[in-house]
């Protein structure tokens, strides 16, 4: 099954300090693959792109998912989307965001599942008090659909 993650409203495009400690302190936000972030973009981006592949088996009539993107155990299974700086030394990681599968619609999920498209979440990455999104994400800041 593919999801696409659309991501905007970054927040280093914001003004004030907070802004320019994002900009300046090479704040990145990436996907992550089991333990490491990667397709990371950087805070002040226009917006975030990223699609992953997981699996979806059927286990007891219910739909699980899996793959080194899927984090959590069968029931609560989600997405990590990483927040960084990203240094010589590599990736220091912050902060973190949950896009959870619990919350994506039944009959959406099942419909990438039977192969009716590709899953898509629209999110902002913009927390009400300008900082990058992190914690879970609840489905009124993330929208899902099949495309």
């Amino acid at each position: 099954m593919r999801i696409r993650i659309e991501g905007s409203d970054l927040p280093g495009r914001r003004g004030g300090a907070d802004a320019d400690a994002l900009r300046l302190g090479n704040v990145h936000v990436g996907v992550q693959r089991k333990t490491e972030v990667i397709d990371r973009v950087p805070a002040d981006a226009v917006m975030a792109i990223w699609t992953v592949e997981v699996s979806s088996r059927e286990i007891d009539g219910v739909l699980d998912v899996g793959g080194p993107f899927v984090h959590g155990r069968p029931g609560g299974r989600f997405l990590y989307l990483s927040w960084g700086a990203v240094t010589e030394e590599g990736f220091a990681m912050f902060r973190r965001a949950k896009l959870m599968f619990t919350d994506i619609p039944t009959a959406l999920l099942r419909a990438a599942h039977d192969g009716g498209g590709l899953l898509v979440g629209r999110l902002g990455l913009t927390d009400a008090t300008g900082e990058p999104v992190c914690a879970r994400v609840h489905p009124a800041a993330i929208t899902w659909t099949v495309e």
